[in-house]
């Protein structure tokens, strides 16, 4: 089963996927796809506010700040890892329970990269914000960081993101019963 949906432009099929017994999503992945990843990149940076870094999580959304960071001429973006690599020293950390992942996660940043956000304006950008609990971690990663959030955005909302005020988001995505009917 598929969603069919126009995403800054550009008309995307997405397969549907059950998370549970009652719900699916559909599944948008911008890895591989240019077309839509530069689209989005152009439409959010027309609504972001003033910032001096993007910061996004691994994995899904770094094509995404590396297309907005292109675009807005910057040439540096931050990204908090899902495991503490070799050259993260002195790491700062925060647990998540993101939709998509069936067990509790940590998020890392490097001490080069707090260093770098310390008080600066930074815009967290994610591809889907959802449940909002990968979005609250990377918050509380640049808050640690002692970073400025300026705003939050997302490609697309998905479920109660839809109907939060505090980010910016190109389309809302519904969720879905497990025979592909959109949940109201």
């Amino acid at each position: 089963m598929y969603y069919e949906m126009e995403i800054a432009g550009v008309k995307r099929q997405l397969q549907l996927f059950p998370i549970n017994k009652e719900t699916s999503i559909a599944a948008f992945i911008i890895f591989g796809d240019v077309e839509v990843t530069e689209a989005s990149a152009k439409e959010l940076l027309a609504k972001a506010p003033d910032f001096d870094y993007i910061f996004t999580a691994e994995a899904k959304s770094i094509p995404l700040a590396y297309e907005m960071a292109k675009q807005s001429g910057n040439n540096d973006y931050i990204i908090a890892r899902k495991s503490p690599k070799v050259y993260l020293k002195d790491y700062i950390s925060v647990p998540v329970n993101s939709i998509t992942t069936e067990y509790l996660q940590q998020l890392y940043l490097g001490e080069g990269d707090a260093a770098k956000i310390s008080g600066k304006k930074v815009l967290i950008v994610d591809d889907v914000i959802s449940t909002g609990e990968s979005l609250a971690a990377m918050e509380r990663l640049v808050e640690k960081a002692g970073g400025i959030i300026v705003g939050k955005m997302s490609i697309l909302a998905e479920g109660d993101a839809i109907g939060r005020d505090d980010i910016i988001y190109l389309k809302p995505l519904p969720l879905f019963d497990t025979e592909g009917n959109p949940k109201a």
